[in-house]
């Protein structure tokens, strides 16, 4: 079942486009004669601007810029998987990614930047107008939860790709605001801890079966269990919440809790974590959903519909297949991640080989003949009606109570072999003892094509990305094309940061400086 956010997309997409930033993320007064500051009056119209928040979540594009999917540039990024796309061409903007080598003009890079500054407008503008709106106190108390946990994760996501960026916490007046001073990374993340910290106390720890798909109070322990993580691994420091000083010790105590009181618990059966069958089940702690409502068909605006754009970029180059379908063969994996697998059980469920292929195969640029399964063109998750490559239905599964159980063990749990052997178990795996070795491993094999990879190799530090992301010779038994085009050297003087958009440095009037290493 799409959840209630999907299903009323269409109902409020008139609402949504009125209050959407334009492709510089900075509104100009808009050009109707509803405008924001005299349409939200009641609860229903605080209801419409809530869900135009969460329609920022499903955003895999930005319209005349480039298709840029969270999950495939973060594998891409990483040694997990190559640009790929049907000829050099085709993938250039994605081939840049993968061999560091990014130019600041890169079109991906732009349309990540763009993307997370309209949900961050999005969410400044509903904290500003919620107050003065006649609805109920719990309401109220319930949606600021909400839209605060939904820009932590914009700003978390917007940070830990460019790391220097303006924090922005209210909507902007006018003009005369439009250049802003680029912040402090600690500046930042000390304010999405602070949002979710707050949204902890505030978010409901239930939803009924209307609401499914709504955040709780589990998604934000989860989501600042992630953000630790790569605060601390990357600065080497602890975080600080308005006063509140989030350690080790405090995001393993929400850790705990959640493992103990949450419901959440792994599904019996892996595979099911990437089906239908497991769309918000017990193992999804925070999921995006994404589907064929409304079903959707302008290739010119194809975020205005709510299909998974890296399922199409990523599925294989299949015609005349009764299994899969049209894909794009983008991110295509690395041998060496298929050498890393090869005796997990989770490997036939990770990895898409391309001898399990029915119907008429195209092999694109960097073919490896491997593909990612987790998110791809499967018959499972073809749109029911509209245009068949903008409609995939699967939805993107943010964190996963896994995720949790490994977080918690890397955290030094008292309960963490009890947590590891769980992860282990439920593939059929021994016990191993739980170092730290050891759980980093599990991490991989258990959350590989993710888009989890990359940022979990950043926060071992510039020495051990070099070693892990720069790889040469490493050939897979069907590669298509010269050996050159599969060998990566990791740039260090980048710190595995994307570079600011060259388009957001020229408007910032001399104010934005390039990040290091561009």
């Amino acid at each position: 079942m799409k959840n209630i956010i999907i299903k009323s997309l269409q109902a409020f997409l008139v609402a949504i486009l009125l209050f959407g930033c334009n492709d510089d993320f900075l509104d100009l007064e808009p050009l109707d004669q509803v405008v924001s500051s005299n349409f939200y009056q009641t609860e229903e119209d605080a209801f419409q601007a809530l869900v135009s928040v969460y329609d920022v979540l499903t955003y895999m594009s930005t319209p005349g810029v480039s298709w840029a999917p969270f999950v495939t540039v973060a594998d891409v990024l990483s040694d997990d998987a190559f640009g790929g796309g049907s000829d050099a061409n085709d993938g250039l903007n994605f081939n840049q990614l993968n061999i560091h080598n990014i130019p600041a003009t890169n079109p991906v890079v732009h349309a990540t930047w763009i993307r997370n500054y309209i949900g961050i407008y999005r969410a400044n503008l509903y904290l500003e107008i919620i107050e003065n709106i006649d609805a109920s106190d719990s309401f109220k108390k319930r949606t600021i939860a909400e839209v605060k946990f939904m820009r932590a994760y914009f700003y978390f996501e917007q940070v830990r790709f460019f790391e220097n960026i303006p924090l922005l916490t209210r909507t902007l007046s006018g003009p005369s605001e439009y250049s802003q001073e680029q912040n402090t990374p600690k500046e930042v993340y000390d304010q999405i801890a602070l949002d979710l910290v707050e949204a902890i106390a505030d978010l409901p720890e239930s939803v009924s079966a209307a609401e499914t798909g709504r955040i709780r109070k589990w998604a934000a322990q989860g989501l600042l269990a992630r953000v630790y993580l790569f605060y601390n691994g990357v600065y080497g420091a602890e975080l600080d919440a308005a006063g509140t000083t989030v350690n080790r010790a405090y995001v393993l105590a929400e850790l705990e809790d959640l493992i103990a009181n949450s419901g959440h618990d792994l599904l019996d059966d892996y595979s099911h974590n990437f089906s239908l069958a497991g769309e918000f089940g017990v193992e999804s702690v925070f999921e995006i959903a994404h589907g064929d409502s409304p079903t959707w068909w302008d290739w010119g605006y194809p975020r205005g519909g709510a299909g998974n754009l890296a399922a199409q970029m990523q599925g294989p180059r299949v015609t005349g297949s009764t299994n899969w379908n049209r894909g794009w063969s983008f991110a295509t994996v690395n041998h060496k991640l298929a050498l890393f697998m090869q005796d997990d059980p989770r490997f036939e469920h990770t990895i898409l080989l391309e001898e399990e292929l029915d119907g008429t195969l195209s092999k694109g640029y960097q073919h490896t003949g491997y593909f990612s399964k987790k998110y791809s063109s499967d018959a499972e998750h073809w749109g029911s009606a509209g245009q068949f490559e903008l409609n995939r239905t699967a939805n993107f599964r943010v964190i996963r109570f896994s995720d949790v159980l490994l977080m918690a063990a890397e955290l030094d749990s008292p309960n963490k072999q009890e947590y590891l052997d769980r992860v282990r178990e439920r593939v059929g795996l021994e016990s191993v003892p739980a170092t730290f070795e050891n759980i980093w491993k599990e991490r991989r094999l258990e959350l590989s094509l993710e888009g989890i990879r990359y940022f979990d190799v950043l926060r071992r530090g510039m020495d051990y990305a070099s070693q892990e992301l720069s790889h040469s010779g490493i050939r897979g038994p069907n590669y298509v094309g010269e050996q050159p085009i599969f060998d990566v050297t990791f740039n260090p003087a980048t710190k595995g940061f994307l570079p600011i958009p060259q388009t957001e440095v020229d408007l910032s009037a001399g104010v934005f400086n390039q990040n290091a290493g561009y």
